[in-house]
């Protein structure tokens, strides 16, 4: 199996992320008569990285092909429930957009391709599926929780990515609106820093799990320095900015990335304590001048005497 045990516990996280997220959108009654549901789209998006795969036809596939269509890119596996589960609202989906929209399935944790024929067959997925190489799960961020949902508008940029199990409405209202079409919701955009592609975890200012409360605003920017410069221990290769985004469980980055901020602080703390004042505080008054009036008259022993005028020397010539 590719998916070892930290995988499978961030895909249990992500489907816990995956539900909040359905509650959230969908809303109480209540809720959805004052206010409309909001989708949030990647500003400036990243063009998704293309492949060229075999899918199960033995054709080849490739996101070229379906270039000035909406594409989703789903990530998934046969022994994932959830999977599983949406697989017939994807179907429905890509029946109702059948001309303007593209669903397209990555196995990435079936060693039989024979397997995936069966649960293509028995589901009746119409849409088509091929195994994700190693090389695309790298491209797109590694895939460490499934089911992983990529979409991409028509100009083949990557506007959004959801981890988990989401409502199969949330789906067809951002298909719809990147395709122009009238939908039931508000529509904002949001700067990826790294939940879409963790390259751009270095444009992160919070980390999941990383309290930065106590840090001025200086020692904030020396921190996540030190969090995009520093790789992570824990064998996944990446920064402890990028692990603490794709891996909040992870102890290693977690443990490390608190390291960093008690030692930035107690240094800002020790520079505090040894630099000198060079201004009267607020609970210390400044020193007033001294009035001259009031001030003592010098002694005349240790007075120096004043050097009297010299003579102007005359001019030459005259007497």
């Amino acid at each position: 199996m590719l998916l070892n045990n930290p995988f499978r516990r961030r895909f249990y996280a992500g489907l816990r992320i995956g539900l909040l997220a359905v509650l959230g959108f969908a809303g109480t009654p209540a809720q959805a008569q004052v206010q409309l549901p909001t989708i949030k789209f990647v500003r400036d998006p990243d063009l998704a990285p293309d492949f060229k795969l075999k899918n199960l036809d033995g054709k080849d596939l490739t996101l070229a092909d379906s270039r000035g269509r909406v594409i989703l890119l789903n990530f998934w596996a046969t022994w994932c429930g959830p999977c599983r589960a949406e697989i017939p609202s994807l179907i429905e989906l890509q029946k109702r957009y059948a001309d303007r929209l593209q669903i397209i399935g990555l196995d990435v944790d079936d060693d039989d391709e024979g397997m995936v024929r069966q649960v293509v067959a028995s589901e009746g997925i119409n849409y088509p599926v091929a195994l994700a190489s190693t090389e695309v799960r790298i491209a797109y961020g590694g895939i460490g929780a499934l089911p992983t949902v990529f979409v991409l508008n028509a100009d083949g940029r990557v506007v959004q990515k959801h981890v988990g199990l989401f409502n199969p409405a949330l789906y067809e209202t951002e298909v719809r609106a990147l395709l122009n079409l009238p939908v039931a919701a508000r529509v904002v955009t949001f700067e990826d820093t790294g939940e879409v592609f963790l390259k751009h975890a270095d444009r992160a200012t919070d980390l999941p799990g990383v309290n930065l409360s106590k840090l001025s605003a200086q020692q904030r920017i020396v921190a996540l320095h030190k969090f995009n410069a520093e790789e992570c221990t824990c064998g996944c290769k990446m920064t402890l900015a990028q692990c603490r985004i794709y891996d909040a469980g992870c102890k290693l980055s977690a443990d490390r990335t608190a390291q960093i901020v008690k030692e930035i602080y107690a240094a800002g703390e020790k520079e505090k304590a040894v630099s000198p004042e060079s201004a009267p505080t607020q609970n210390e008054p400044a020193i007033p001048l001294a009035d001259p009036a009031s001030a003592p008259s010098p002694d005349p022993a240790n007075a120096k005497p004043a050097t009297p005028p010299q003579p102007t020397p005359p001019e030459s010539g005259k007497p």
